[in-house]
């Protein structure tokens, strides 16, 4: 099987986009792992499917999956692709669409200058739909990991997400601490683990551990989550500038109940295709 497909990313978070809205693209997870593969395949940290609408209240369906052929719920940076992708390609003249995806509707915009703003959603804090087992909601949690207590906020962005605040992001054990709490057992879906530091009330630095892809340049939906827990907790502002390895993004949330905007880049690379 011969795959067209077209290489993007968000800040150095990269993906392979697929377009399934005329002919159906069902791949397993040997194929989907042999995309993803930097060295045997094209390389990237998620693959995302471009679907026609399953409803009328939409105008496209999104699928995601990780590096390691897991499906999942969302991707801040591939939402911002997503958007670019269908207007390079003609499949919409719209600067706004409704997308349709495992955890619900989101909303990406183009903007004037070519950055992408999209809006994630409500922010999810209840435990058990995160999904994190906890007896009740809390403003943060101790998570044991490897021996130490860990201070994390908990919530979901569509995905759920353990946030904690860290003096010095750079020296930060991303891979191994990230690597448990990715596993960790009060999380039954996995997690993606977000390593803050706050630099003022408007400004951030950020590493994530990403479910199922490893620590990525860039995770928009942990960019997200971050600032949420950093609002909770009168630590920052309601907008916010994530500096990520592969660049800075804007986040703004107006608190409980209200939806988390993010702007950012999207950038197509190339396009090919690939014998599966």
């Amino acid at each position: 099987m011969r795959l067209k497909f077209t290489k993007m990313h968000g800040l150095g978070n990269d993906f392979v986009v697929l377009n399934a809205t005329r002919t159906p693209i069902a791949l397993n997870r040997d194929q989907l792992r042999r995309i993803a593969d930097r060295h045997f395949g094209i390389g990237c940290d998620q693959i995302l499917q471009v679907e026609a609408a399953r409803d009328d209240a939409t105008d496209f369906y999104y699928r995601i999956f990780n590096a390691d052929g897991g499906e999942v719920e969302q991707c801040g940076n591939g939402a911002r692709c997503f958007v670019r992708f269908v207007r390079e390609h003609g499949l919409t003249e719209k600067s706004e669409i409704r997308v349709g995806t495992l955890s619900g509707v989101i909303v990406p915009r183009l903007e004037a200058d070519g950055r992408v703003t999209v809006d994630i959603g409500v922010p999810e804090f209840e435990p058990a739909r995160i999904p994190f087992q906890a007896e009740r909601r809390a403003l943060t949690y101790q998570l044991e990991v490897d021996g130490a207590a860990l201070e994390i906020s908990a919530l979901s962005m569509g995905n759920p997400h353990a946030v904690q605040a860290v003096a010095r992001v750079d020296s930060a054990p991303v891979v191994i601490q990230g690597a448990a709490i990715e596993r960790h057992a009060r999380f039954p879906k996995r997690v993606n683990a977000g390593y803050m530091e706050i630099i003022d009330r408007g400004h951030i630095k950020l590493r994530v551990y990403e479910r199922g892809a490893g620590e990525t340049l860039a995770c928009g939906t942990g960019a997200c989550a971050a600032v949420v827990a950093g609002i909770q907790r009168q630590l920052l502002d309601n907008t916010v500038t994530v500096t990520t390895r592969g660049g800075d993004l804007g986040i703004s949330w107006q608190g409980e109940d209200k939806p988390v905007l993010m702007t950012g880049p999207a950038v197509t690379v190339f396009t090919g295709e690939i014998e599966l």
